[in-house]
């Protein structure tokens, strides 16, 4: 499999990379040509240079391309899986409009194909394939077009041929032997190709009627595969020929399975040797059937062994790649900050040299000093004073304004924009005035609080009240704190309306143990834990300790807010 995967990578390089040729199509990268020169010598150097390149390269074309390589390489391994996001991540840097790009998605798509057939994907491969053939004709119009070559249809061939053995193993007969009846008569001088294909078509036509003599074709492929020291050629003509012989002749495809054993050995092809190593125990005596045994177990131990080792390998590569960019850019980040901090420190320095430079320092500060006591002694005087007339604007003029708001948001014959623009106007303005307290009535309380409410009901908005606002509910409650919860209830109102972006509310009044619950609860964008609260939220705390309660906000909801407010009845 490792040399059928990588070389389609090679060929394909080929027309997406020709640096004596194409300059103009791809970059010059020195990560990207240590890990050419590693593929086949040390796999996990090349993997790693490959990372090397899809972290640091500007070029997509060459990541893209890394992908394409880490993907052949991830898959020799067994990481079939990995192999597969690899080129997924790989398509995602090129564009099918790009005449540059187009042999690299073809590449790309025969390797999804060969994947998928591995994981018995068939229908899938086949789209592959098919979306492969497409972008590789497309390919060879750009570059005659461009830079005169003749077309390469050996490449295509090939494809053709992936696309016919998928349908094999999907038992679709008819629809491979058309393609490789199509393919064998294109093939010119690659003898090699020629017996694949002949070598395929005579297994074919076996699957389809166990009753046809593949033999001579079997044969005449395998010949011409010795004739060329096609290695990998006569492992897969053995393989063929043990299955074709092994009901009629198992003595013939007892011999063929040893030879397959043997060359796979040769080729260091560990998913080869275990299928021989199953011909082998299926057709060997007794005897030898449990030592082929024993060594098909330890081989398929190890090399599941092994396989988790590279699929870790490759893991830790690309972990490490991430944390050394993440580190690199922390570094940045902290020497920026140092300059900045110079910087700053100049500047201080410059600053106090020149204060000296003015004089009299000395009296300055002291002036300076006790001057900024008295008004700050005089501020905190008028700051007791405001915060008190402050919270009575903010409650009942803010608030009440925002609610009015709210009311005629819904009203159609109305110039609302208009309206609004000044309600918002007034609003603001009226956090700067005090006025003297409004008398506060606690008749049908239960009605005024379902009035407050739905008051903030809008079209896109929702406001549910669910049971408990009754007047038995209310009715051994204190004048003092109705009129807190009143105005800590139009409070969070306001701010769902203004911050929440909620358009479902849910209100809930509970009696229990001589306490009043009030849940509220809505599928707005919440509250951080971290979030500091302002003026409006902070007075809302205090008015419900004024009352000897307690208000929890839930702020680990996986969506929206959810209050929890609850205090005595007496």
């Amino acid at each position: 499999m490792k040399k059928t995967l990588l070389l389609l990578v090679f060929v394909f390089g080929i027309f997406a990379c020709n640096k004596k040729h194409d300059t103009k199509i791809f970059s010059k990268d020195i990560n990207y040509d240590i890990a050419e020169s590693f593929v086949d010598k040390n796999n996990d150097s090349a993997f790693y240079y490959f990372n090397k390149v899809v972290i640091n390269s500007k070029d997509s074309l060459k990541v893209a391309m890394a992908y394409n390589y880490m993907s052949a390489l991830q898959s020799d391994a067994g990481d079939y899986f990995g192999g597969q996001e690899s080129l997924m991540i790989s398509l995602n840097f090129l564009d099918g409009e790009k005449g540059k790009d187009l042999s690299c998605l073809s590449s790309n798509y025969n390797e999804l194909g060969l994947t998928s057939v591995i994981l018995k994907k068939y229908d899938i491969a086949i789209d592959y394939y098919d979306k492969s053939i497409n972008y590789y004709d497309k390919a060879m119009n750009y570059y005659n077009k461009v830079f005169k070559r003749p077309n390469n249809n050996d490449i295509k061939l090939q494809i053709l041929n992936n696309k016919a053995l998928a349908y094999q193993k999907e038992k679709r007969y008819i629809q491979a032997l058309k393609i490789f009846n199509e393919v064998i008569p294109k093939i010119n001088k690659d003898q090699k190709q020629y017996a694949r294909v002949l070598s395929n078509i005579a297994k074919t036509k076996w699957l389809q009627n166990p009753n046809y003599n593949a033999a001579p074709d079997l044969l005449r492929a395998l010949s011409i595969r010795e004739k060329e020291n096609d290695v990998w050629g006569q492992n897969a003509s053995f393989a063929h020929l043990a299955d074709y012989y092994a009901q009629t002749q198992p003595d013939s495809a007892l011999i063929y399975a040893g030879k397959m054993y043997l060359v796979a050995k040769k080729i260091k092809n560990p998913d080869d040797q275990i299928e021989a190593l199953k011909k082998l125990i299926g057709l060997s005596p007794p005897k030898e059937t449990k030592q082929y045994f024993i060594t098909y177990r330890k081989l398929d131990d190890s090399l599941q062994t092994a396989r988790n080792a590279a699929k870790n390998q490759f893991a830790v590569v690309r972990y490490e790649a991430e944390k050394n960019k993440a580190d690199n850019l922390k570094l940045q980040k902290d020497n920026t900050e140092k300059k900045y901090q110079i910087i700053k420190q100049r500047v201080l320095l410059v600053f106090t040299f020149l204060l000296i430079l003015t004089g009299s320092v000395a009296s300055i500060l002291w002036y300076r000093r006790r001057k900024q006591k008295l008004q700050l002694e005089a501020k905190n005087t008028i700051r007791e004073n405001q915060l008190k007339t402050s919270k009575k604007v903010h409650d009942v003029v803010a608030n009440g304004l925002y609610r009015v708001m709210a009311e005629i948001e819904n009203q159609d014959s109305l110039d609302r924009d208009r309206i609004l623009d000044k309600l918002e106007d007034m609003y603001e303005k009226s956090r700067d005035i005090s006025y003297e307290e409004l008398q506060f009535t606690d008749q049908n309380f239960q009605e005024k609080i379902s009035d407050l409410l739905k008051s903030f009901a809008t079209e896109t908005t929702k406001v549910l009240v669910y049971m408990g606002n009754t007047v038995d509910s209310w009715r051994k409650v204190n004048v003092e704190a109705k009129y807190e919860i009143e105005h800590v209830l139009q409070e969070l109102m306001v701010n769902m309306k203004k911050h929440s972006k909620a358009n479902n509310v849910a209100v809930r009044f509970e009696q229990k143990n001589n306490c009043i619950n009030i849940y509220y609860a809505d599928n707005g964008v919440g509250i951080a834990e971290e979030t500091q609260f302002k003026n409006g939220l902070n007075n809302t705390g205090n008015r419900i300790k004024n009352i000897h309660g307690e208000i929890i906000f839930d702020t680990k909801a996986e969506k929206g807010l959810k209050i929890k407010i609850s205090f005595p009845i007496s």
